[in-house]
């Protein structure tokens, strides 16, 4: 009989711990709620400077290409009748409050963390369709958005291997092996997923960009 994977050993180790989550994700949960509920509340403050007063300049209106008064105009911010980061300062605020009880030694239920895993599941989703949306509809990138779209990435990617290394989300056996691979080399697939984004902004915007040198 061989021996299990020392890396597979130490993420099993995690899974029996799973009632008390560490306190690198009760920080990851904080710093992202914090700056996606910073970010969200940047625009909704632009977009009440703009229903007060139409004229407004908004301060994140920097080029023909960089900017949201558009995307806050557009039906793709207000997809659900209300504009979009609304849902950003209610959800991220849930993700700091859930944050700050794991740092503060708080062991929340299995079901509060697939509640998680499916709201960023959910979130994530989103934020690609925003994307393409962005640039290749509204054809701007507008940098507060950019922020969420950053962060909200980053919570569902890091909440995925939490909850697979906690077994919150229970793994097949036959799978362990790749989940090894997937948490030992989890920046570099994050980095790859941020890069094919980044290549996509600077293709889609490429006269633009090469304008400016």
């Amino acid at each position: 009989m061989t021996a299990p994977h020392p890396a597979w050993s130490r993420h099993a180790a995690g899974r029996a711990r799973s009632a008390a989550p560490g306190r690198r994700i009760g920080l990851l949960l904080t710093l992202t709620g914090a700056v996606g509920w910073l970010a969200s509340f940047q625009l909704a403050v632009e977009d009440w400077r703009v229903l007060k007063d139409p004229t407004h300049q908004l301060s994140c209106d920097i080029s023909p290409v960089v900017g949201c008064g558009s995307a806050m105009a557009s039906a793709q911010g207000n997809l659900f009748g209300f504009p979009n980061m609304l849902l950003g300062l209610g959800a991220f605020a849930a993700v700091v409050t859930l944050g700050v009880v794991v740092l503060t030694g708080g062991r929340p239920h299995r079901a509060v963390w697939l509640a998680l895993q499916a709201g960023a599941f959910t979130g994530v989703v989103f934020v690609h369709w925003l994307i393409w949306q962005s640039l290749y509809v509204l054809n701007r990138v507008c940098p507060y958005c950019a922020v969420v779209w950053v962060v909200t990435i980053a919570l569902f990617w890091y909440v995925t291997l939490h909850n697979l290394r906690a077994g919150i989300v229970r793994t097949p056996a036959a799978a362990r092996s790749f989940l090894t691979l997937v948490l030992d080399t989890h920046w570099l697939l994050l980095a790859a997923w941020y890069g094919v984004i980044a290549m996509l902004v600077l293709t889609r915007f490429w006269s633009y960009w090469t304008g400016l040198l």
